[in-house]
């Protein structure tokens, strides 16, 4: 029997603790005492033109030793390493094109005469790690 009591008056502390938690100030309403938020509108979304494609096509020696072959597509570009299958990029960004999982980035027109290019790429999606590589344009196939 004391300790069903003893649970009485436990289970009447826990109700009038409970009472005090609704005598707290709710968040302020008044007008002028809220938080302000701006909404902006969303960046302009990059407009990709074909031609901007054409105009990096071609050929790369890249300074590991590879050879690149670029061809324009309708939203980016078709890159080809050596004899590796192709990959499509798309354009995010003028100059700069990104495969569809994020795993391969390309920027282009770099360097004093525009014809660098910054290639970074994740080997082996298992590890944190990016290689980059870069390239110049062979000029007599660009």
């Amino acid at each position: 029997m004391r300790s069903l009591s003893l649970l009485f008056l436990a289970s009447l502390l826990l109700l009038a603790a409970n009472a005090g938690a609704q005598d707290q100030a709710y968040p302020l309403t008044e007008p002028g005492s809220a938080s302000q938020v701006q909404v902006r509108p969303p960046p302009k979304v990059f407009e990709f033109w074909e031609y901007e494609a054409e105009a990096i096509s071609g050929a790369y020696a890249m300074s590991n030793g590879w050879r690149l072959k670029v061809d324009s597509r309708s939203d980016g570009i078709l890159a080809q390493i050596d004899k590796r299958p192709p990959m499509r990029l798309v354009a995010v960004a003028q100059d700069k094109y990104v495969s569809p999982d994020g795993n391969v980035s390309m920027e282009f027109n770099r360097g004093t005469r525009g014809d660098d290019m910054l290639m970074s790429y994740v080997p082996d999606k298992r590890t944190a790690q990016v290689i980059v590589v870069t390239a110049k344009a062979v000029l007599a196939q660009r």
